[in-house]
């Protein structure tokens, strides 16, 4: 009994001095010095088509449209008033970075290519270490045990070697049947 009314009055104060506290602006002021260290997250967004320098480098005037397909993928944009271009367009958005944005414009005549118009682009390791660059690095775990850790480890059961099996009998060469033969 005595305990349920200090419980009581412990929660009663505590609900009286945040109700002060939000009156003087304290609160306030914690709250969004709480607020600003914790972020909602936000997932990386990648969309459109990433080409390489590599990719770049492979194309050559003169291509056929298939073959500069297979180079660069599907184009994002393609355009019914303009059949002779196709635009290739990546972004990338993450949390805490600036946007990455790239865009590879291929101009074609009579289906072989005549021109490429490109943002600067990275190689395809500069890309992927751009992704990583954020992260930290975890330590690596030791993978082999020293002999003390050996030792100590304890050692495994083994069973003793099983008895020989007696040998099953054979199977009988013919069955009863499952139904009568009379109906």
């Amino acid at each position: 009994m005595f305990d349920s009314i200090v419980r009581c009055v412990c929660w009663s104060a505590l609900g009286a001095a945040g109700v002060m506290l939000s009156g003087c602006g304290t609160l306030d002021s914690t709250s969004n010095r709480v607020a600003s260290l914790v972020r909602p997250y936000k997932i990386d967004i990648v969309q459109g088509n990433f080409v390489s320098s590599e990719q770049l480098a492979a194309l050559k005037e003169g291509m056929p449209r298939g073959q500069v397909k297979n180079i660069l993928g599907t184009p994002l944009l393609t355009d019914i008033f303009h059949a002779d271009r196709w635009d290739y367009v990546f972004t990338f958005k993450r949390q805490g970075v600036e946007p990455q944005a790239r865009k590879v414009t291929v101009f074609f005549k009579d289906d072989l290519l005549v021109r490429i118009v490109a943002d600067p682009l990275p190689t395809e390791a500069e890309f992927v270490a751009s992704m990583d660059s954020d992260r930290k690095a975890a330590p690596v775990p030791v993978l082999e045990m020293s002999p003390e850790s050996l030792k100590a480890a304890t050692p495994v059961k083994t069973t003793p070697a099983a008895e020989p099996t007696k040998p099953v009998a054979a199977p009988p060469a013919s069955y009863p049947p499952l139904e009568d033969s009379v109906r």
